[in-house]
């Protein structure tokens, strides 16, 4: 069954580059990368206790983990906040302490009384309770909803037919002031990729400097939004590292070659003619 879910969501995900071939209904599903673009931050939805927030008010000091779902889904959303789960679980860095999650639902006729259910479900499951203090579940009228999709380029269709919406699956990381940094794709979340971007959105103001050395050496593919070893920038840093070592030893063998030189300089005359009066006494 895993296989097939995640064909359809690869499914999904292509929908948006091709024209022909599919459903009318799935050529208008997808994700696409606004990387740089700014999220609106003064849109205004209901969290999980039914207060009024603006969207802003998870911004400004952390980076942001952001994802649209819908709370009654009855598939792919669940997987993919199953897989954000077990990608958070997978890292030292701690929702609420080091990042924010925030999840919004893009069905307006939600409630949150439904969101307050999935975020108690989801925290147990992320196995850290102070984590709600982090990880906020929105509800929202259909006018911020659609401002806030059509900012992140999340592209969904309402089948009235099956009930259903026809969606992709994606999470979205953010820079502390709302700009979309990276996306991630499907519904498995690698906790190296996601800590990655959370540096990186960060400008490495959390993690190690162990995180900064993997910033080097591995770069974001949007196309595949994943992050892929850099084989050629690890080549020259190899290639640096090589050339200063061999200057190293070059450096410490022409000093050691100096110190036996000078050790076997020949005794001057004078310096026999002493020692020989040294040697008759």
């Amino acid at each position: 069954m895993k296989n097939a879910v995640l064909a359809s969501c690869l499914f999904l995900s292509l929908a948006a580059r091709a024209d022909t071939g599919l459903p009318p209904t799935l050529r208008h599903v997808g994700i696409d990368q606004h990387l740089n673009g700014q999220i609106p931050l003064d849109l205004t939805f209901r969290d999980e206790s039914g207060k009024s927030v603006r969207l802003g008010d998870y911004f400004g000091r952390k980076p942001v983990l952001l994802n649209l779902v819908y709370y009654e889904c009855p598939m792919l959303c669940t997987l993919e906040l199953s897989g954000l789960v077990r990608g958070l679980r997978g890292m030292s860095l701690r929702v609420g302490r080091d990042f924010n999650v925030v999840t919004v639902s893009f069905n307006p006729r939600e409630t949150p009384p439904l969101a307050a259910a999935k975020k108690e479900n989801y925290i147990r499951l992320y196995g850290h309770p102070e984590a709600a203090a982090g990880w906020h579940f929105l509800t929202g009228a259909e006018p911020s909803i659609d401002a806030l999709a059509q900012a992140v380029g999340f592209r969904y269709v309402y089948d009235p037919k099956a009930a259903q919406y026809a969606h992709a699956t994606g999470i979205m990381v953010a820079t502390p002031q709302g700009k979309l940094a990276r996306y991630f794709y499907g519904i498995d979340y690698p906790p190296g990729d996601l800590r990655l971007g959370l540096v990186e959105a960060s400008q490495s103001k959390i993690g190690t400097p162990v995180d900064s050395v993997l910033l080097f050496c591995y770069h974001y593919d949007p196309n595949t939004g994943k992050y892929s070893l850099m084989i050629l920038q690890l080549m020259q840093a190899a290639g640096v590292a090589t050339v200063l070592g061999l200057g190293v030893f070059l450096l410490v063998l022409f000093r050691r070659e100096q110190s036996v030189a000078q050790a076997c300089l020949p005794v001057s005359s004078e310096t026999q003619h002493n020692l020989s009066g040294l040697d008759r006494r």
